[in-house]
């Protein structure tokens, strides 16, 4: 299998982007072990978008990798987005809305040209997992997945993506101990193997 990594871990003001790096490098260490082919795209690097949109339209399974800044993608890596969803427009990634002018009220996001392909997301934060659980805090217990990324989500599906999963990393500035990313570090490999393993039996 295919699978194309995103390091969205962009260098700005305080950030270095080094610990998504670092993510990236155990996602990578990990899937070459096991056998899967690799292609690697750092967003700090200047990229050419459609030879991004063909590591898209070669890829089995997209891996994106980022920080959350302000409850969004960091800004490189929306101008990525932006620069190579817009060049697979008719080119491997969507066609169209989905809509059609005889009823524009019905199949909006179902122009998708990547049916049958999938994508797994990180993302990292300075927040902790308790912000988005307990009652009464931050996040009002909304989850990552359902609540800040709902839009990413809804973006890859309507490429036609399917998601496999996710992981998050939480309180990644104040609580970021070694013992703490040593800790990350096992149960985010764990994981990753088990869904990438789970992908190779459905293959």
């Amino acid at each position: 299998m295919n699978i194309f990594i995103i390091n969205g871990g962009q260098e700005f003001a305080h950030s270095g982007g080094s610990f998504n790096t670092t993510i990236t490098n155990w996602t990578e260490q990990t899937l070459v072990k096991n056998g899967f082919e690799i292609r690697v795209t750092n967003v700090n690097d200047k990229f050419d978008a459609m030879v991004e949109a063909e590591n898209f339209k070669w890829a089995d399974i997209i891996v994106y990798h980022f920080p959350v800044w302000w409850f969004q993608v960091p800004n490189r890596l929306k101008l990525y987005i932006d620069e190579v969803f817009t060049a697979g427009h008719n080119n491997g990634i969507y066609r169209s809305d989905g809509r059609s002018r005889k009823n524009p009220a019905i199949n909006y996001g179902t122009g998708g040209l990547m049916h049958g392909k999938k994508y797994f997301v990180t993302s990292s934060w300075n927040a902790p997992d308790t912000a988005f659980t307990m009652e009464g805090e931050f996040f009002d217990q909304h989850s990552v997945d359902e609540g800040v990324l709902f839009g990413f989500h809804k973006m890859n599906q309507f490429a036609g993506l399917e998601s496999i999963g996710s992981f998050h990393f939480h309180d990644m500035e104040k609580g970021a101990t070694q013992e703490r990313v040593d800790n990350y570090e096992k149960e985010y490999k764990a994981y990753l193997e088990e869904v990438f393993y789970f992908e190779t039996q459905l293959s």
